[in-house]
């Protein structure tokens, strides 16, 4: 059966170079998405994030050419959620898409407040990086 998904975007005045580059640091999540967690640590290449839930593990895909941002979320019952996130290019700015897919047993209220949670984190991407744009 297959899962429903939700796009959620937001596009960024900065070039996509950059904004792949920020947001595939794993360090950089606490201050563009906190809803995600508090903390991250690298221990020995694999990366952690504190949550409210407890500790998760977190995978980015492999860094690449065409702005793939997928990630591994490895829950502390041992679930892994695959996250699809792209970063797309557009001229001197770029669109950030996240796939949210409604995980079994989550009901309409609870999707849409995480579609809300998503969608504020990348607007304090946007956020962030166009202000860094700016101070330059």
């Amino acid at each position: 059966m297959a899962s429903e998904s939700r796009h959620i975007s937001v596009w960024i005045d900065r070039h996509a170079a950059d904004v792949y580059e920020y947001a595939s640091n794993p360090a950089n999540l606490p201050e563009w998405a906190p809803g995600l967690g508090s903390s991250v640590e690298n221990v020995e290449g694999q990366w952690y994030v504190e949550t409210p839930s407890g500790r998760v593990g977190l995978a980015f895909a492999e860094r690449n050419e065409y702005g793939v941002l997928d990630h591994d979320v490895t829950l502390p019952s041992g679930q892994v959620v695959y996250n699809p996130m792209r970063v797309i290019p557009d001229g001197d700015a770029c669109e950030v898409v996240f796939t949210l897919r409604r995980l079994p047993g989550v009901n309409d209220e609870d999707f849409a407040r995480d579609a809300g949670l998503v969608q504020a984190d990348l607007t304090r991407l946007k956020h962030i990086l166009e202000s860094a744009a700016q101070a330059q």
